[in-house]
């Protein structure tokens, strides 16, 4: 005699079908790993310059060691220009990313 056979258990549905946005957001994460990490350390040095450069302004604004703050006020501010313009090219490298994820994916669907 042969014993009766359980239900099947369902199968569970892919991410690709169930959430598309997050299967897209995973993938773009997946070919940039060190994305976030990046973007933390924009953040940290960003944080920083702000930090010097509101020191320096202070000294500059009371005329003590002019002569060495407005170039370390300039270089401060430099430095949280060149982090904003880093922090923005990532979120749009992160977009296109995603944004061709999601293209291909509607192309896999419709064919």
């Amino acid at each position: 005699m042969s014993e009766p056979q359980p239900p099947e258990a369902p199968q569970p549905v892919p991410l690709r079908k169930s959430d598309p946005e997050k299967y897209a957001y995973l993938r773009a994460e997946a070919t940039a790993p060190y994305r976030g990490l990046r973007q933390f350390i924009y953040l940290a040095f960003g944080a920083s310059g702000f930090v010097g450069g509101i020191f320096f302004l202070a000294q500059f604004m009371a005329g003590r060691e002019i002569e060495t703050a407005l170039p370390n006020l300039a270089l401060q501010a430099g430095v949280v220009a060149l982090m904003v313009t880093l922090w923005r090219w990532e979120q749009r490298s992160k977009d296109k990313a995603i944004a061709a994820i999601r293209k291909r994916e509607r192309q896999r669907q419709s064919s």
